[in-house]
């Protein structure tokens, strides 16, 4: 059943260096590419109008999602959020996906969702204790808000509004470049110039 919160814009950063990769980030960091820039710049597109309606603006303090921030919101100020950091992966942040799959072989027949992996992730947040401040982040939302986070924890936090059992959050789509309205618990997915 979906849950009842204000309006909210959702943006993924653009694309890392890590990300390009395939290589775990968690809460550590790495720069936008020249594709993930480009694809901030086509979320500035998209805002505007979203912006003129004076919302609430919150951010990762994670660089990626900061740097993606500024980009796509030009010098509209936001405040960052320490909840909003992507899920913690343990010891398996900063290793590429290839390994882990490689020291994994019981994964190769079920071909597990990035959530999947950062949920089993040795020494990580895990899902629950993930979902649970997310969860108290929204419960904080008191008006229509644009928040600028992170894939895993987008896939999550729509999965909440949407009224879904986060377990299946991994299975929603994960774009950069495009903004997600979820309102009345529904998903919209704006998209700009490509």
């Amino acid at each position: 059943m979906p849950q009842s919160h204000p309006k909210i814009w959702f943006l993924r950063h653009g694309q890392t260096e890590w990300n390009r990769a395939y290589r775990l980030q968690g809460q550590l960091d790495s720069p936008l590419t020249s594709q993930g820039i480009a694809e901030a710049q086509r979320q500035a597109l998209i805002l505007p109008p979203i912006l003129a309606q004076k919302p609430d603006i919150f951010v990762s303090p994670l660089g990626r999602a900061r740097q993606t921030a500024d980009i796509a919101l030009g010098h509209t100020p936001y405040q960052t959020d320490p909840r909003l950091m992507e899920i913690h992966a343990g010891a398996w942040q900063g290793m590429l996906r290839a390994d882990i799959m490689a020291a994994r072989p019981d994964w190769a027949s079920t071909g597990p969702s990035a959530l999947e992996i950062y949920e089993a992730a040795e020494g990580g947040e895990g899902l629950n204790a993930f979902e649970a401040r997310i969860i108290d982040f929204l419960g904080d939302l008191t008006g229509p808000s644009v928040i600028v986070a992170h894939g895993l924890l987008g896939q999550v936090l729509r999965a909440i509004v949407r009224g879904m059992d986060p377990r299946a959050a991994g299975a929603l789509s994960n774009q950069q470049g495009c903004v997600y309205l979820l309102e009345n618990g529904t998903e919209t997915l704006l998209e700009g110039e490509p």
